[in-house]
């Protein structure tokens, strides 16, 4: 049996990054943490991408920033300088490599492979069993992806979903200090649906065709609405480009409970910790921000935060009020997003999504978009139901 102060399960973003910022606060510089994770983390399995006004730990391995973004839908087009903020963007086998890297120094960490099958708090921590054996720990820390149980009838449930090219280009193709955030031209389907891209120079792109929607296309669906980006959009021939790189994923988007606590002793991180915002999917700088929450109390008290995650009700509402309209009559949240890019700053726009807006800017934000959808989706809520599909 191992006997650790801090067990962390999961060697992703959530369980690397809490494992960094323990490593970097000297008043935890006597804890011991054992790091559990299955697999072995050594390819490049994503990427993150953010918005930030300040520096953070992991500026070393950022590997892309922009400074401007372009939201672009009919009717309305506009490239919007960040002013403050970055965008930036980091690749998974950077962040894995940079954070290992870092506690391989240090003899009070202990990263293992392998799995754990139970972690249940006992009178005075928690003991954790799995394919390493058991291990036991005053705090444990779980980032396994959550088991949800769906309750269509009471929560909403949907994917944000895609498929992406890398792609280089014969000729100039891209402006390389502009992101085009979201390019809502194409058919909406009764879906949220848009183009994303990510320019590394005026020949070479990540372009995403993204969904928000209840269930994944065909892989040949999103192809399709790539290449005819690239070659009716762009005007590139098909002979113009090359895709050399291919990624695709699906983030969970839900207003189903995710419980930041389990018991006394365990803390859930990332996804299983609601840590990736329900109708958006950006996780990671809310996974650096929970990871310095829970350390600083670590820190000054030797016990968890009694409120681990420091989330606002009220944001909690506003998230599941869009994915009731995403989810009942999704072509709307084109014009809930081009309303938004309309009619406020870029800063209180970054300022809302991130959760840090006053109650006197949270009704400007909401002031600015048209009230009925969101008044149908109060409805649902008042009734305790989520809002139905809108039929083609």
């Amino acid at each position: 049996m191992v006997q650790t102060d801090y067990l962390i399960v999961g060697g992703g973003a959530a369980g690397l990054s809490l494992a960094y910022h323990l490593s970097q606060e000297p008043r935890l510089a006597d804890k011991t943490v054992l790091l559990i994770e299955p697999e072995a983390k050594d390819q490049n399995d994503r990427t993150w991408s953010f918005w930030t006004a300040e520096p953070h730990p992991f500026e070393a391995i950022v590997a892309h920033e922009w400074h401007r973004i372009a939201f672009r839908s009919p009717g309305f087009e506009r490239v919007i300088g960040l002013g403050p903020y970055r965008y930036q963007m980091i690749r998974g086998l950077d962040f894995y490599t940079f954070v290992r890297q870092a506690l391989a120094t240090n003899p009070r960490f202990t990263l293992q492979r392998g799995t754990v099958d139970e972690l249940a708090n006992t009178p005075t921590g928690v003991r954790a069993r799995g394919s390493a054996g058991t291990a036991t720990a005053r705090f444990g820390f779980d980032s396994r992806p959550p088991a949800v149980v769906q309750n269509p009838a009471k929560h909403r449930y949907l994917l944000q979903h895609f498929v992406g090219w890398e792609v280089e280009t014969d000729t100039d193709a891209f402006d390389p200090s502009v992101v085009e955030f979201m390019d809502f031209r194409g058919p909406q389907h009764h879906e949220a649906r848009f183009i994303y891209v990510l320019p590394f120079g005026p020949r070479r792109a990540l372009v995403e065709y993204t969904l928000f929607s209840e269930t994944p296309l065909p892989k040949a669906e999103y192809e399709a609405h790539i290449t005819d980006y690239l070659q009716h959009t762009l005007g590139l021939a098909a002979g113009q480009y090359r895709v050399i790189a291919e990624e695709a994923g699906a983030i969970p988007m839900t207003d189903h409970p995710l419980p930041a606590r389990v018991g006394a002793h365990i803390v859930n991180l990332g996804t299983r910790g609601g840590r990736a915002k329900p109708s958006t999917g950006y996780a990671f700088r809310r996974i650096q921000a929970h990871s310095a929450r829970l350390v600083a109390a670590l820190a000054a008290t030797g016990h968890l935060p009694a409120d681990a995650t420091g989330d606002r009700w009220q944001f909690r509402l506003f998230d599941t009020l869009l994915l009731d309209i995403m989810q009942r009559q999704g072509e709307t949240t084109r014009d809930i997003f081009r309303q938004l890019f309309a009619r406020n700053s870029v800063d209180r726009i970054f300022r809302f999504l991130d959760e840090t807006t006053s109650w006197a800017d949270n009704l400007r934000v909401m002031n600015s978009v048209a009230p009925g959808p969101f008044m149908r989706s109060i409805g649902h809520v008042l009734r305790g139901r989520p809002g139905k599909k809108r039929q083609e």
